[in-house]
Order: structure tokens, then C-alpha cells, then sequence
């Protein structure tokens, strides 16, 4: 059986999905939905993708489409999953959830209603850098003794990955710390029982702070200090270095390094080195399997509520 996906939202991150699923067997993107209607056409003939809207009522609306992928701005999320899930789809949507807690609830528990396959895209549970450690901590061979992370980006106008304008705000707190605060938990098998933030100044024209501090710790004891920053003029990107009782390793997106920088080959980890490709295929297999995907909302319901702590300590 093919699945039949909707897409929406054809930028940056649409277009990763889009490379990635034409990698994957037994999926095909039949309809495409973005806001810009000649932009969407023209990235619907480059992948060969038939129906082409600005409504994502108009793709739920067809009937053979089976499930549909989120990548639309953060503000649009939950609402859309909302959509999707009474209309009887499938849905992934991109991270963060949600950037209200209520919002990231609401989409739990109509999953649960529904019993459909309802899934986050917290991609670096599926990245084979943390894949690699995954397996060593379930296997008892490595356990956090602490994970210090830098999220790091020059973004001091409001475009996207593509260098392109963005019609929507990113957030530090919402987006890009969701990343770690699950991986944290997620990797050390224990719930954040502590967590602290202070913030930079707000951008007079964003509206959001550009630089946040973030300190956790689980119930196990393990702590983790998180850095993040739009206004790092230098490497991009989310560098983690986990500190463990066996060893400390480097983590940098798909690649993987002890700590003294020495690169540990993580290819065989799993059928591809693309994190979003096997978040995809967790997807699909989980709609085949009729099973709970990994990064399930209800599994990454309890990242929302730490940062929604976050968000009301910094005044929010």
C-alpha cells in the first residue's frame, strides 16, 4: 500500500521533507500546501506533485490523502494538527508542538480521542550522533553526567534557512530549546525536576530575546546548562557535548566525536545519516505498523510543560 501525504508549508524545512521522502518507498506527496501560490507551483513541478493549494482545508478535503506533514510557521502548529486529526489524518508536525502549553495538551488529547498516529518532529532523537549514545546508555554502557549545549545562529533579521525573508518570528525558548529539553530527558530516561532561564534584552523590532540561558536537571541527577543565541556571528548550528561516567562525547547534528575530537563512525547506526529522512520513515512505519511513533506528542508532552515553567519565570 502507498501512503499518500500532504505537505504543507514549501519552504526551508518543507523542502528537506520533501528530498527526504524521495528516498523513502511506499510514500508519495500528492498535494502541496503553501501561502504563496506561485512559489508552491513552482516546487510542486520540481517534485511532481499534482495538486497544489493555498488552503490546508483543500488538501484534508481529498479523500486518499492518508497523513500530512506540518511545516508551517510555529504560531500555525497546533491548530493545524487540530485540523488534521478531525479530519481523520495522520499527522507529523515540525517542532516545536506548540508554543503554548494548552495548544500542545489540546493536540495530545485529541490523539488520544482519535487514536491516530500523531507525532513530533524533535529530530535529534533520530539524528544517528544520538542514536549512538542512545544505545549505549539503554545498553548501560554510558550514563549523562551532564550535557552542556550551545544552539547558536546570526539571525538579527527575521529570514529563514535559505537566507530568505521569514512571514513569521522564531523563538528561542519555543523552537530551539524544545530541541534539548526533550533530548535531555530523553537521553538520561528521567524527568526534569529543576529547570531556570534568564534572557538578553527583547529585539525592539522581533519582539523576542536574542540570547537565553538555560539550566536543567532530572530526577536521576543529571544536569545539563544550554546556551542560545540569534546573535552569534560564527558557527552555526546546536553543538552538544555530553559528559557521561565512561567517556565524553561531541555531538555535531549527524556527526559524533569523543572528546578529545577524535570522529567516531556513526553510519551504521541506521539506514541513512539523515536525520530527517528517519524521522520520516518513523513516521510512516509507525502509520504501517499501527503502533506509537518515537516523538509521539504524548512523549513529548512533558518538553512543553518544562518550557511553559521557562516561559513563566522569564515574565512570560
Amino acid at each position: 500500500m502507498t501512503l499518500k501525504v500532504a505537505l504543507a508549508g514549501a519552504g526551508a524545512f518543507g523542502i528537506k521533507h520533501l528530498d527526504a521522502i524521495k528516498l523513502i518507498d511506499g510514500v508519495e506527496v500528492v498535494s502541496l500546501v503553501s501561502r504563496d501560490l506561485a512559489k508552491t507551483q513552482d516546487v510542486a513541478a520540481k517534485y511532481g506533485i499534482a495538486h497544489v493549494t493555498t488552503e490546508l482545508a483543500a488538501s484534508l478535503a481529498i479523500k486518499e490523502v492518508d497523513a500530512v506533514i506540518l511545516c508551517t510557521p510555529t504560531q500555525m502548529h497546533a491548530a493545524q494538527a487540530i485540523a488534521c486529526l478531525q479530519a481523520g489524518k495522520h499527522v507529523q508536525v515540525e517542532i516545536p508542538l506548540a508554543d503554548r502549553l494548552a495548544d500542545a495538551q489540546a493536540v495530545a488529547a485529541l490523539q488520544k480521542n482519535t487514536g491516530l498516529v500523531a507525532m513530533c518532529g524533535h529530530t535529534r532523537r533520530f539524528n544517528p550522533s544520538h542514536q549512538w549514545l542512545h544505545h549505549k546508555i539503554v545498553a548501560r554502557e554510558f550514563a549523562i553526567q551532564q550535557m552542556d549545549v550551545q544552539t547558536y545562529f546570526f539571525r538579527r533579521s527575521n529570514m529563514n534557512a535559505l537566507g530568505q525573508p521569514r512571514s513569521w518570528t522564531d523563538h528561542l525558548l519555543w523552537h530551539h530549546a524544545a530541541h534539548t529539553v526533550d533530548l535531555f530527558a530523553w537521553q538520561t530516561g528521567s524527568p526534569i525536576v529543576q529547570a531556570h532561564a534568564v534572557q538578553g534584552p527583547i529585539h525592539p523590532q522581533l519582539g523576542i530575546a536574542m540570547d537565553m540561558s538555560i539550566q536543567l536537571k532530572t530526577a536521576s541527577g543529571a544536569i545539563c546548562t544550554l546556551s542560545l543565541s540569534f546573535n552569534n556571528d560564527g558557527p552555526l548550528g546546536t553543538f552538544f557535548r555530553y559528559i557521561g561516567d565512561t567517556g565524553t562525547y561531541i555531538a555535531r547534528y549527524d556527526d559524533l566525536y569523543t572528546g578529545k575530537d577524535e570522529r567516531i563512525d556513526v553510519s551504521q547506526v541506521d539506514v541513512s545519516m539523515n536525520g530527517i529522512e528517519l524521522q520520516d520513515r518513523e513516521f510512516f512505519a509507525a502509520i504501517k505498523d499501527r503502533r506509537e511513533p518515537n516523538a509521539s506528542v504524548a512523549q513529548v508532552l512533558p518538553c512543553y510543560e518544562v518550557l511553559h515553567r521557562l516561559e513563566l519565570q522569564l515574565g512570560g
